[in-house]
């Protein structure tokens, strides 16, 4: 989807505007239409509600809008870029859909945990990125919120199979989602992905009709596979994401002093809702092994050196920039 040089110079002229206005209406808040295809009780949902709201509260009038009641799931980030939605949280396969080297960070093992994220975000590696999001969509990337890892659930007792190395996934049937990216990965893993609607996993678990299903932990137990699985191997092979996506118009209308409140509401509301994830992953982990199920870890370098050869060999990597995935690494060192 592309977004026309006129339309851009609307966009121009109307942040240029709004500039120019600032001094005038200072004292006024400014609007923040939020949409999401979440609902209110998703985590996102509840960190926004619980920290941005409040704290944006005397610079700025937060409306969220749950269950893409205002725009449709895919539709938010033209919606900002042409003036008609203010904030919103997108992906980075969305974002990778208008600039193609944005789908290095869709890619297995290229963040390695929550920190790594941070980090990755906040390097200068990252600016590029960032500007070309706002020269070319009119949306500015306030900060980065961490979703969660997957990792591989195997019917298999662990005296069965032990998993250390993706040699060790040999022949495994893994149920993957069904895009080739997806199935790609499973590959990448060492397993033979099988495609299945996500509704079909529980009964193929339980007749054997695939071994495994790769998901977040929180996944795992919503869906009660954990009822037909025996082991959870904490492979950890993609750390997932979303940004806080603001209009670049509304952001250049702001005084300086309300940019500051609503860049530090970001970042505290990220910071919550990492943290509350990371520690539900964790209680989970006691859940899961409680319910008679082996959690372990496996040799994640072994992993990580296999995933990240096999994109850089693939067509996968062809948009991504020269020596770029070295670098992210290089900050989980």
């Amino acid at each position: 989807m592309s977004i026309s040089l006129a339309r851009r110079a609307m966009l121009a002229a109307t942040a240029a505007f709004a500039v120019a206005a600032t001094g005038a209406f200072a004292e006024d808040k400014v609007k923040l239409r939020l949409s999401a295809v979440s609902s209110d009780t998703d985590q996102r949902a509840v960190a926004l509600l619980e920290k941005f709201g409040p704290m944006v509260s005397e610079v700025a009038d937060f409306e969220p809008h749950w269950n893409a009641t205002l725009f449709a799931q895919g539709t938010e980030l033209e919606a900002i870029a042409v003036g008609d939605l203010e904030m919103s949280i997108t992906s980075a396969q969305e974002l990778a859909t208008f600039f193609p080297e944005f789908s290095i960070f869709t890619a297995g093992y290229v963040h390695q945990d929550a920190a790594h994220q941070v980090a990755v975000f906040n390097d200068p590696l990252m600016d590029a990125f960032k500007q070309k999001a706002e020269d070319e969509l009119g949306v500015k990337l306030l900060t980065v919120m961490y979703l969660g890892r997957r990792q591989v659930n195997l019917r298999q007792t662990k005296d069965e199979l032990t998993v250390s190395t993706p040699d060790d996934l040999a022949g495994v049937n893994l149920r993957m989602p069904g895009t080739d990216a997806w199935q790609f990965l499973g590959r990448a893993l060492g397993a033979n992905p099988t495609p299945m609607s996500f509704t079909e996993v529980y009964t193929a678990l339980s007749t054997g009709s695939v071994d495994g299903q790769d998901n977040p932990l929180p996944t795992v137990v919503d869906a009660k596979f954990y009822e037909v699985t025996n082991q959870i191997v904490l492979t950890s092979h993609l750390v997932d994401l979303n940004y806080l996506a603001l209009s670049k118009a509304t952001w250049d209308s702001m005084t300086p002093e309300q940019q500051e409140v609503v860049q530090a509401a970001a970042d505290a509301t990220a910071d919550f809702a990492r943290e509350n994830q990371l520690q539900k992953e964790s209680e989970l982990v006691s859940f899961l092994e409680e319910q008679g199920l082996s959690v372990y870890e496996p040799d994640v370098a072994a992993f990580r050196d296999r995933v990240q050869n096999m994109y850089l060999e693939s067509e996968y990597a062809a948009t991504w920039p020269a020596g770029l995935l070295d670098k992210i690494n290089a900050l989980g060192n």
